[in-house]
């Protein structure tokens, strides 16, 4: 029997039989204490729980207290551990076998010892298929090229199917909110009949009364464009808990993928990486369920809107004027042209990630958009005439300077400049280097650094050579020169003449 219903027997055969206390702890083999404690309370007193060691869990200790001083460390709480992403990287990284309900509560001990702030809780909805997505920006630090930043993540997520979308953008400006939702719709395949947001300033120009609102007219062009219906939450704290759903997403999303810090080569390898953890969660079973997301994914893309032929055009498109300095000024900072087109105006497309340039129609200039204020992104090939005929520039120039920087200047460049100026001179080798890097707009980048570096080699130091190279890539000295049979040519033979006469007429004329 359970101790409840033990003390209830006891109760009765005291009170209402009368049995002394005595009398009924020897009938049930119980002490006297028991028996006191039960008539006094009919609820017995829970258990006390005893300190025990963690022989499994104990090893690990030390890790799960680095791992939450370097959150309390960190500023970025949204990307601090849960209790599941410790146990997770207990049991990849180290082996550990310990239960998850173990864990958990050396965790949440550990982060009252350290002030860390616990976990909130959520509240689960239930959604038709195909009716609704929820949009939202969430802030993540990114190692991107060996420099940490803090990058901005849209995120687009199916609120009956849970499937997600998650893509990266330097900044939160409107080109990355319309190019989202254009990489979104295309990732899920078809269009949601209505879209829910928080008041982001790329869609909402003015918040009004209740929940109207003035709208960008780009967004509205978005909106028309794929025909879906725009539904905006409360402004604040309580707006956020009318699209919860995406917003436990990018928690999720952040914490489970993005704890530690990842690090990329660039941002399109990054977005890439994304990709493939989208589709990765795909497979998982959400909290709650008994299917996997792609399967709940089944039944809600045959009632999605289908895509209409051609995306929406993201990009801004303005004019710019080119300085003297083949230079265009898009937003806070300045890209090149070809320095040709200075002090004519050209059509300029600002996009989430790029700035492209066009004149009458054909593309002159693109550059990935930069982030800062007042800064130049410039390329070497832009001025490569007005370098022609001024070679003294060339050293010191800032397209030079960032050629290098960005590491499209091959090291072997270098030495075919020393080798070229040494040869021709200064000014004459500047010169003759320009030319070389001309013949990038006609060869591709491998092709020439391997000409330049057979010149070199074979020291054949001026730009017609490395040219020769290029047209006769991989067929000179590729296979000895083919002997012919001269046949009855041979009797066209001249015999060699005989010089002694002459020999002895010199040698009386010196006596």
């Amino acid at each position: 029997m359970t101790k409840v219903e033990l003390y209830e027997l006891i109760r009765r055969r005291h009170i209402v039989q009368g049995q002394p206390i005595r009398a009924i702890a020897r009938q049930f083999g119980i002490h006297r204490r028991v028996v006191r404690a039960a008539l006094h309370d009919a609820v017995p007193e829970p258990r006390k729980k005893t300190e025990r060691p963690s022989p499994v869990l104990g090893a690990f200790h030390h890790h799960i207290v680095a791992w939450l001083s370097v959150d309390r460390a960190e500023k970025k709480r949204k990307q601090h551990h849960t209790a599941r992403r410790v146990w997770e990287r207990l049991r990849d990284e180290h082996g550990c076998l310990a239960a998850e309900s173990s864990v958990r509560g050396v965790v949440a001990a550990l982060r009252r010892q350290l002030g860390l702030r616990l976990g909130a809780a959520f509240i689960p909805q239930i959604h038709m298929a195909g009716v609704e997505a929820e949009v939202d920006f969430y802030e993540a630090d990114v190692v991107i090229g060996g420099e940490r930043a803090t990058f901005y993540h849209f995120c687009m997520r199916a609120c009956h199917s849970g499937r997600e979308f998650h893509m990266a953008f330097p900044r939160l400006t409107q080109q990355a909110f319309l190019e989202g939702h254009v990489a979104a719709f295309a990732h899920f395949g078809g269009v949601f009949e209505t879209v829910r947001y928080d008041n982001l300033k790329p869609a909402v120009k003015k918040v009004l009364q209740g929940h109207r609102r003035e709208e960008t007219a780009r967004f509205v062009a978005l909106r028309s464009h794929y025909l879906f219906t725009a539904v905006f939450c409360k402004v604040g704290i309580a707006g956020a808990h009318e699209k919860g759903g995406v917003e436990n997403a990018q928690g999720r999303f952040r914490r489970h993928h993005l704890v530690p810090i990842p690090s990329s080569g660039t941002l399109d390898s990054y977005n890439g990486h994304l990709s493939a953890l989208c589709h990765m969660d795909d497979r998982r079973i959400m909290a709650g369920r008994h299917e996997t997301v792609d399967s709940a994914w089944a039944r809600e893309i045959p009632l999605l809107r289908p895509l209409p032929e051609s995306p929406f055009a993201t990009a801004i498109v303005t004019m710019g004027a080119v300085d003297q300095h083949g230079r265009i000024r898009v937003g806070a900072n300045r890209y090149s042209v070809p320095i040709g087109l200075h002090g004519l105006d050209v059509e300029v497309h600002l996009a989430a990630k790029a700035v492209t340039a066009f004149h009458r129609g054909q593309l002159v200039a693109h550059h990935i958009r930069l982030t800062g204020r007042d800064g130049d992104s410039l390329q070497l090939d832009h001025y490569l005439e007005v370098l022609t005929h001024k070679p003294g520039g060339f050293a010191g120039s800032l397209a030079l300077h960032q050629a290098r920087q960005k590491g499209n200047w091959p090291a072997v460049y270098d030495q075919f400049l020393a080798s070229l100026q040494a040869r021709h001179g200064h000014a004459d080798g500047t010169r003759e280097m320009v030319e070389v890097l001309l013949l990038h707009r006609c060869h591709t980048k491998l092709a020439v650094v391997e000409a330049v570096t057979g010149a070199l080699a074979c020291g054949a130091l001026d730009a017609a050579a490395v040219l020769h190279l290029l047209k006769y890539a991989g067929t000179l000295f590729s296979s000895p020169p083919p002997l012919h049979d001269l046949g009855d040519l041979e009797r066209f033979q001249v015999p060699l003449p005989d010089l002694t006469a002459f020999d002895a007429l010199l040698s009386q004329v010196a006596s």
